[in-house]
C-alpha cells in the first residue's frame, strides 16, 4: 500500500488555530509570578519535511505571555513531533541544555515519537530565533536579575506550551509531562513547581539551590566575579536567584512523578545541590551515572530508554522499570 502521508513527500498544508488557558484549580496558591489569568493565544503551524513513518514534524509558534524589549524573544518557537499511532498519547514538552544544543533535544524528541508520546521541543528565551541580532540579552545571564526574568518567562512560556499540546487531539491531557537536560532540567523543575497539571517530569543532570550552583560552579566563575565587584556576597546572590530556585517551591510540584538522572561526579551541579532537590521534591527515583557532567553523555542511550519508559501510556506502566 501507499506510504503514510508522514513520510514527508507531500507535507500537510500549514495551519492556525487558538487555545484557551484555564488556570490551576489552585492558580492563587502558586508563587505570583508564575501565575496566569484566563486567557486566550493564536498559534501558527507550519509542517517539516521527515523521513519518519512513525510521527510527522511541525513548527509551532504562538505569542509569549511576557513581552521584552526584544521583539524576537516575544514569539516562543517549538517543534513539534507528533506520532501518527491511532488513539490518544502522552504528551511531553522538552528543553535544551544551556548551550543551545537542539539536536539533543530533538534526538529525545524524535525517540518519544517513535515510542507513542508526542513531544514538543521548546526553545526557551533568546535561544535560536528568539535571540535579537544585535542585543546582548540572554535567558542566562551575567546579571542574576536578568537570569530571573529570562527563567520567570520560559515557565510562563511552558505554560502556554503546555495548553496547546493538552488541547491537540492525539494527546491525552491526562498524561502530559516535561523533561530537559542541564538548564532544561533545573526550568523543568521549576515549571512543575508553577504548573501543577504536568503529571511526569525526567529531570537529567539538574538540581536545585541554584544561587548555590552560580556560586560554586566552574562554568558561572564570570558571574561570581562580576557580582563581586558590585558588592555582592554569596548570601545575596542566593536571595537573588531564590524567586526561579525550583528548591523554594518544591512543595507545589509534589503530586507531580519525578524521575532524575545524575552524575555522581557531576562539576557543573554540585552534589549537595541535585540531593537538596531531590529531597524537596519527596525523595523521588533517582539513578546515578558515574560520570561527570560532561561525560554523562555516554550514558545518553540509557537516559533515552530511561526516558521513553518512564513517559510511557499508562496502559505501558507495568514495563517502566525494564
Amino acid at each position: 500500500g501507499a506510504p503514510p502521508a508522514a513520510s514527508g513527500t507531500a507535507a500537510p498544508q500549514a495551519g492556525s488555530g487558538r487555545v484557551s488557558f484555564v488556570p490551576a484549580a489552585n492558580e492563587d496558591e502558586l508563587p505570583a509570578h508564575f501565575r496566569l489569568a484566563g486567557h486566550t493565544f493564536d498559534f501558527q503551524t507550519a509542517p517539516q519535511p521527515t523521513v519518519s513513518t512513525q510521527f510527522s514534524i511541525a513548527l509551532v509558534t504562538f505569542p509569549s505571555p511576557v513581552e521584552t524589549p526584544q521583539p524576537n524573544n516575544n514569539t516562543v518557537h517549538c517543534e513539534y513531533f507528533r506520532p501518527v499511532a491511532a488513539g490518544k498519547h502522552p504528551g511531553v514538552i522538552v528543553l535544551h541544555i544551556l548551550g543551545g544544543d537542539f539536536d539533543l533535544a530533538r534526538l529525545f524528541c524524535r525517540t518519544l515519537a517513535a515510542n507513542h508520546c508526542g513531544a514538543l521541543f521548546l526553545k526557551m528565551p533568546y535561544y535560536g530565533p528568539r535571540r535579537q541580532p544585535d542585543s546582548p540579552a540572554r535567558m542566562i545571564s551575567l546579571d542574576p536579575h536578568e537570569t530571573v526574568r529570562g527563567m520567570t518567562q520560559a515557565v510562563l512560556d511552558i505554560r502556554r506550551a503546555r495548553a496547546w499540546l493538552a488541547a491537540q487531539d492525539e494527546i491525552d491531557p491526562q498524561q502530559t509531562g516535561i523533561m530537559g537536560i542541564s538548564l532544561g532540567g533545573i526550568t523543568s523543575a521549576l515549571a512543575i513547581t508553577a504548573e501543577p497539571r504536568f503529571h511526569k517530569a525526567c529531570l537529567l543532570l539538574a538540581g536545585g539551590n541554584i544561587g548555590e550552583v552560580a556560586w560554586e560552579s566552574a562554568e558561572l566563575k564570570g558571574l561570581r566575579q562580576r557580582w563581586e565587584q558590585q558588592g555582592g556576597t554569596r548570601e545575596t546572590l542566593i536571595e537573588a536567584l531564590r524567586a526561579v530556585d525550583p528548591v523554594a517551591y518544591a512543595a507545589h510540584a509534589r503530586n507531580c512523578q519525578v524521575l532524575m538522572l545524575n552524575a555522581s561526579r557531576d562539576e557543573v551541579i554540585p552534589h549537595a545541590c541535585t540531593e537538596s532537590l531531590w529531597l524537596a521534591l519527596g525523595r523521588p527515583k533517582i539513578i546515578w551515572w558515574e560520570a561527570g557532567h560532561y561525560s554523562a553523555m555516554r550514558f545518553i542511550f540509557e537516559g533515552l530508554s530511561h526516558a521513553v519508559g518512564f513517559f510511557q501510556p499508562a496502559s505501558a506502566d507495568k514495563n517502566r522499570d525494564r
